[in-house]
């Protein structure tokens, strides 16, 4: 998994790869989230991303330089984006006739926004957690529901050993959750 950092040096290198997974794998169930939010109507996905990779690559990606690593770099363009077409929603073309712009396949069905913050929050939580074994642990097991098996086997452990590490990676995630709790309480 790449680090903010490298997130946003591959996007103002235009790295396509970089671009294409950010643009349209990790931020597709946040921006389908954001495009219900602020449109009433149809708005084409790849119309909505090619307004948005615009905006932020205007002036040499000078809105991209000014990102200060105070947040997750998901959350920081999920609130540049409701700005940025909050202000621009009136001059975006409108599908008048009501009729889809393009057919939802069931792959490309959005999630809901509480879903969308939910996995950042998570996500956030990871990282903090330091341990990337742990993290890796329980993206795979937990999150992706991958057969314990297959992930003993690319750990090159034993699924006793397995269980132990998930284990600690949970106790370790739980001290963070915490941890992250009380922060948050403080900051209100």
């Amino acid at each position: 998994m790449m680090t903010d950092r490298e997130i946003v040096q591959g996007l103002i290198d235009r790295d396509e790869e970089v671009t294409r997974e950010f643009f349209f794998v990790r931020c597709r169930p946040l921006f389908c989230s954001i495009m219900r939010f602020v449109f009433s109507y149809e708005v084409d996905y790849d119309e909505f991303v090619g307004e948005l990779y615009c905006y932020l690559m205007e002036n040499d990606a000078a809105r991209l330089r000014q990102f200060a690593y105070r947040s997750s770099v998901y959350q920081w363009v999920k609130v540049l984006a409701i700005r940025f077409f909050i202000k621009k929603r009136d001059r975006v073309i409108e599908d008048r006739s009501r009729e889809p712009l393009y057919e939802k396949s069931e792959g490309e069905l959005c999630e809901s926004e509480s879903a969308v913050a939910a996995r950042m929050d998570m996500e956030r939580l990871l990282e903090r957690m330091g341990n990337e074994r742990y993290q890796w642990v329980i993206r795979r097991l937990v999150l992706e529901g991958a057969e314990p098996e297959s992930v003993a086997l690319s750990l090159g452990v034993t699924m006793a050993n397995l269980y132990n590490i998930k284990k600690r990676a949970m106790t370790a995630l739980t001290r963070v959750a915490l941890s992250d709790v009380k922060s948050y309480g403080k900051k209100r």
